[in-house]
């Protein structure tokens, strides 16, 4: 019988799909929903020891960047004190690079991966991300035949832009890879994934690549010169839009508006319908009262974003520098009650401990001491955040006052009050809680 392990009382891990450097991919299903998850599993002292944390963070930083139907979604990441798990969307039909080993495709089929493939690259370089590595192999099939784009690990953010504007790192597969990149004299990373495309276009419609040589040298010669030549089958249409496509200079290099102008290109396109990344619910101006009870006119909680929250509950994996806001330093803990129940024991705790609370709406509330401090009366936030069905985080943060006085409301006198409807506290170990433990030796 097959080995299974849980994931932090959610997944349920699988068999083993594939594995690279520097992580092995399973197959996972969610134990309420039974949705199917590719689980990626990192360890961190081995990208540590290569120095390729950065590179994993801008990873995850990238993926929550590019929600797009044609894109392989990230769904949370998880992490222990020694491994990254990201969860992420699980493609079933495998890699395109299956189909074109096989032969050419058809024009038409040819035509809509292209165009998928093109929506999706567009909508990244909105986002200001550019890929680096496309190519069959980093584009799957889901059971729709739809196709979607994975592997961001080489993929670059605006923030790597030296002062000329320019990215200078060498990366990608050579066959698939802009003649600009190979110069080594720094390139645009959106044109430079243009160029990319074109070579896959190429590879669909023919089924082989357009720059072949044994000797790497004079493949790269055929590259700086863009010197290929069309099989007898590709229709003029086609050829036409190759030839802007594997342009050597990138400032002749067609655009993507512009491809998505061509008449082959636009017969039978239809834009995607894009997916927003999830943001926070506007808090409620309104002024609602004292009482618990009138708080909520949202029927739930602000989303959480995942990334924040493993940033600030795991040990060492410290991915706060990503995200657009930066939380106020405060106290953290998780729990599987609901929202309601979280805000009314809060309430009541305070109340015992003579704090007033006010100005309670949208899951977020102001606790007031009654007693001056060396600064003033403390003044504390209390925020309930939803992370996922089930799970919850609240959030301390001290508004006005001292700040020893300020953790020793959080110590001493919350910890304890608040323990029943715990699951973990923020910087405690995840391996201590019954429902997050991970067999990881055996992963």
């Amino acid at each position: 019988m097959e080995e299974r392990h849980i994931l932090f009382g959610k997944y349920e891990m699988g068999r083993l799909l594939g594995k690279g450097t520097f992580a092995k991919v399973y197959y996972g299903k969610h134990m309420v929903s039974g949705e199917s998850v590719a689980i990626k599993v990192i360890s961190k002292d081995q990208v540590k020891k290569e120095g390729m944390m950065e590179q994993i963070e801008r990873e995850i930083s990238i993926m929550h960047l590019v929600r797009h139907p044609n894109v392989v979604e990230l769904k949370e990441v998880l992490a222990t004190k020694t491994k990254i798990f990201f969860i992420m969307e699980y493609v079933r039909g495998g890699e395109l690079f299956g189909k074109v080993v096989k032969g050419k495709l058809k024009e038409d089929l040819a035509r809509r991966y292209f165009q998928q493939l093109i929506s999706a690259v567009d909508f990244c370089h909105s986002r200001g991300v550019s890929h680096r590595d496309l190519k069959p192999e980093n584009l799957l099939l889901d059971e729709n035949e739809d196709l979607k784009i994975s592997d961001f690990g080489l993929s670059a953010l605006p923030e790597q832009l030296r002062n000329d504007g320019l990215l200078h790192t060498q990366c990608g597969t050579p066959a698939y890879v802009a003649p600009e990149v190979l110069r080594k004299k720094g390139y645009d990373g959106s044109k430079a994934d243009i160029w990319s495309c074109g070579v896959i276009l190429y590879v669909l419609l023919a089924g082989f690549l357009p720059f072949q040589d044994e000797n790497l040298m004079n493949m790269y010669r055929k590259i700086f010169k863009a010197e290929f030549e069309y099989p007898p089958w590709f229709s003029t249409e086609s050829k036409r839009l190759v030839s802007k496509l594997l342009v050597a200079n990138p400032e002749k290099r067609i655009t993507i508006p512009a491809i998505m102008r061509v008449p082959w290109f636009r017969k039978g396109f239809t834009r995607p319908v894009k997916l927003s990344i999830q943001e926070p619910v506007p808090e409620n101006t309104e002024d609602n009262g004292d009482s618990v009870s009138k708080t909520h006119k949202s029927s739930s909680p602000k989303f959480f974003n995942a990334f924040e929250f493993i940033s600030s509950m795991s040990s060492g994996f410290d991915l706060s520098s990503l995200f657009e806001s930066k939380r106020k330093s405060g106290s953290m803990f998780t729990s599987r009650c609901s929202a309601n129940t979280i805000m009314s024991r809060i309430e009541g705790v305070a109340k015992a401990m003579n704090f007033n609370v006010g100005n309670v709406k949208d899951f977020k509330m102001r606790l007031q001491g009654t007693s001056e401090g060396r600064k003033g009366r403390l003044s504390v936030t209390a925020e309930v955040f939803e992370v996922a069905p089930q799970v919850a985080v609240v959030e301390f943060s001290k508004s006005s006052g001292d700040t020893l006085e300020y953790v020793k409301f959080c110590v001493e006198d919350v910890r304890p009050a608040l323990k029943d409807i715990v699951w973990t506290w923020q910087g405690d170990d995840f391996n201590n809680c019954s429902n997050a433990k991970v067999e990881e030796e055996k992963l």
